[in-house]
């Protein structure tokens, strides 16, 4: 295959990316950029806004000219059901018609699992700020090319207080922790198949510590933590992690999603 050409949806709103820009200098969808770059200097990437109609339109009249998509993560809570929230779910049934080849990261897993006909809810164990501990890949996961040279076991950047609930029709659990069932699930849906991850390979530890930081009123008030004696050591952890973080290792979700793209 030539040159890659991918289209990434940009998962915040205006009022979210200008958080996101506050902590990791960039919008989610840029980091996201800049991460594919160093893989495939020469890819050429698109981003969309669901969120805007004429976007949207143009996107979708040359949606097969993308070799895949990548949905980003995002902080909007998707069982809010507003009319942002829909048309990113409207918008990832229109790359399922057009058999693309879907990377889905956090909120784009939750996005694309609602669109396929799954649920998701608020997590049943807590939530993941910052950071995923012990995410272990089960033997469908150890089997799958998402998880090539993957550890078996392994610690990540993630932020979610939402997890998959319901599967869709068609999917496998590819991977799991103590706090969501569900970090890794594949579909099978419409012409499309999605690999989605519950976490972010796209994200420093320092952009989720600097996120936390911004987000600790509410994260005080909706009682994730006792209190900030508490955050602080939880900030704490995520920095010695942050030491001994392994770009490859990290990243390998999406070198592997990529070259299973060129090698079709």
């Amino acid at each position: 295959m030539s040159n890659l050409n991918l289209l990434i949806v940009e998962g915040n709103i205006k009022k979210d990316t200008e958080t996101f820009i506050k902590a990791a200098g960039t919008s989610v969808s840029e980091n996201f950029r800049k991460l594919i770059k160093v893989f495939e200097p020469e890819c050429k990437i698109d981003i969309i806004e669901p969120g805007n109609d004429l976007e949207v339109q143009n996107t979708i009249s040359k949606i097969k000219d993308y070799d895949g998509v990548i949905f980003a993560g995002g902080a909007m809570r998707i069982n809010d059901q507003t009319e942002e929230i829909k048309k990113h779910i409207s918008f990832a049934k229109e790359c399922f018609k057009s058999g693309k080849k879907i990377l889905a990261v956090c909120w784009g897993l939750q996005v694309c699992t609602v669109a396929a006909g799954g649920k998701v809810n608020t997590g049943k164990n807590g939530s993941h700020v910052g950071i995923a501990t012990d995410v272990k890949i089960n033997e469908n996961g150890k089997k799958h090319k998402i998880y090539i040279s993957k550890k078996n076991v392994f610690t990540t950047p993630a932020f979610n207080f939402d997890e998959v609930s319901e599967l869709p029709n068609n999917s496998t659990i590819l991977a799991n922790n103590y706090v969501n069932k569900v970090m890794a699930l594949h579909i099978n849906v419409e012409q499309s198949e999605v690999w989605g991850i519950q976490y972010h390979p796209d994200y420093y530890y320092k952009y989720t510590i600097n996120l936390t930081k911004l987000r600790t009123k509410k994260l005080l008030e909706n009682k994730r933590f006792n209190n900030q004696e508490d955050l602080d050591k939880h900030i704490s952890y995520i920095k010695e992690e942050e030491k001994i973080l392994d770009f490859d290792n990290r990243t390998q979700e999406v070198r592997n999603w990529i070259n299973y793209i060129k090698n079709e």
